[in-house]
């Protein structure tokens, strides 16, 4: 889902954002467009990185690598990004829009009504459908591969851990997934506006004119970009969450974790520095989810939204 860079009046009469299907219908494709390309393999390097925090990026690459060759980036992509790209901007743009429907009616200020409204959307996301597929997709990145084509299916994998397990197996870390879409989505929504505010007082300036002034896409890609990279901050729940999903045994590795207990475990095998492993791969995801879903989606969005208005003018 985009970062909606619509100009928000404070003192227009309060409405709830309309939601688009079709709008939806090209959420969910470039969702898919977006992790089928380069998404992928930045969230492999990236669960490689804070899964195995002693590897370097170069490090990263070669292991990757030596697990599946150019395939191994894509580990986790089918059916696990298939089915959470095409569901979590649909479960967040609903989310999101009520809660700052709401706020904004309690009083909340535009900026207030979008990080509430960006936390309440990640934390549905997460219980809605990213928590098992996230679940999956680091199995599949960290999960021991026998040689010779014995590999089982990623399908065979997860029938056992639920026939093993059950539902709470099958959402291992769903609460670090809701605390890490909580604060990621909170944060890129609310450092959007920010950003979104500077530029145009620095293009536009400080007449009520300029609050009102649509951005270009230069300037919407500028402004979600650095909401997403500053968005990194919680990096630390990342690595928590990569920790409580990841199939690596080692000595005196707890075998349930808790948020609290994985926390513990890599400070005390990694240090501070482990809570920042694959923030750079992490950050190169960002860039280009927001380049796919922000520059593509209104470019998309305008293209149909001009077909059907020559549709109806040719009725």
């Amino acid at each position: 889902m985009a970062i909606d860079t619509t100009p928000t009046d404070p003192n227009a009469p309060l409405q709830k954002k309309p939601v688009s299907f079709t709008n939806l219908a090209l959420g969910a494709g470039l969702n898919l467009f977006e992790v089928s390309t380069l998404g992928q393999p930045f969230e492999v390097t990236k669960t490689q990185m804070a899964a195995n925090r002693g590897d370097t990026m170069p490090k990263a690459f070669l292991n990757i690598w030596n697990r599946g060759g150019f395939f191994g980036f894509y580990q986790g992509l089918i059916p696990w990004a298939w089915i959470e790209a095409s569901t979590k901007g649909a479960v967040l743009l609903f989310a999101a829009s009520e809660i700052e429907f709401y706020t904004r009616a309690a009083g909340g200020s535009p900026a207030v009504a979008g990080i509430v409204g960006g936390m309440g959307g990640g934390i549905a996301q997460a219980y809605a459908t990213m928590g098992f597929c996230t679940f999956m997709k680091t199995v599949e990145v960290t999960r021991h591969k026998e040689g010779g084509g014995l590999q089982k299916s990623t399908i065979q994998v997860a029938r056992e851990i639920f026939a093993r397990e059950g539902f709470r197996g099958i959402n291992k870390g769903v609460n670090a997934v809701a605390l890490r879409q909580m604060t990621n989505w909170g944060s890129r929504f609310g450092f959007a506006r920010i950003g979104e505010d500077l530029i145009r007082k620095y293009s536009f300036g400080d007449s009520e004119d300029a609050k009102t002034r649509k951005l270009s896409n230069g300037q919407k890609i500028l402004a979600s970009t650095i909401a997403g990279a500053v968005s990194c901050w919680n990096q630390p729940i990342e690595v928590i969450r990569v920790e409580m999903q990841s199939q690596i045994k080692a000595p005196g590795r707890p075998e349930k974790m808790t948020i609290a207990t994985a926390a513990k475990w890599i400070h005390q095998n990694s240090g501070l520095k482990g809570f920042y492993r694959g923030v750079t791969p992490r950050i190169g995801l960002g860039v280009w989810q927001t380049v796919c879903m922000v520059f593509g989606g209104d470019k998309l969005k305008a293209y149909f939204a001009e077909r059907q208005r020559l549709a109806k003018l040719n009725k």
